[in-house]
């Protein structure tokens, strides 16, 4: 199963400049997913990140991997469209080469387990066939998206 960026902006609440997938390649609800992003120099995480040495933030490859992983655990839990899932745990993390402007990453997670809504994931950020960073997460369900519409803010 593919998604487009409209199917994944329809399941996950991050916006520009924070969506960090830009299409699902591959998605088996309760296996795995695989996942791609175009890294672009016009991204605003180089403008400080460093402007003489653009490389992308090792975070930012964690959270590409807790995106994709989020679509996994929505279509694994088979959740609805405004249920929200969070981060819980971040374990075993290493980064292994930098990432530059231009590189496509290709995120890979798949499902260690599940237990309820709780769901563990072992994941992946490749660039050219080698691991640029790995590691374990955790995700659960944590509620339904606030209705910002009316708010009097």
């Amino acid at each position: 199963m593919e998604y487009d960026i409209v199917k994944i902006l329809n399941i996950l609440p991050h916006r520009y400049p924070f969506i960090m997938i830009d299409r699902i390649i591959e998605l088996v609800p309760g296996k795995k997913v695989i996942a791609l992003k175009n890294v672009s120099i016009n991204e605003p995480c180089f403008q400080g990140h460093f402007p003489e040495n653009p490389i992308m933030p090792g975070v930012l490859m964690l959270e590409a991997m807790g995106q994709a992983g989020g679509i996994l655990a929505h279509k694994t839990l088979n959740l609805e469209k405004d249920d929200l899932l969070y981060f819980i745990g971040i374990d075993k993390v290493r980064f292994r080469k930098p990432v530059f402007p231009g590189d496509q990453l290709i995120i890979e997670l798949e499902i260690l387990r599940q237990r309820g809504k709780v769901v563990k994931m072992k994941g992946s950020v490749k660039v050219d066939g080698k691991i640029a960073a790995e590691g374990e997460f955790m995700t659960a369900l944590g509620g339904k998206k606030h209705d910002t519409s009316n708010s009097n803010n």
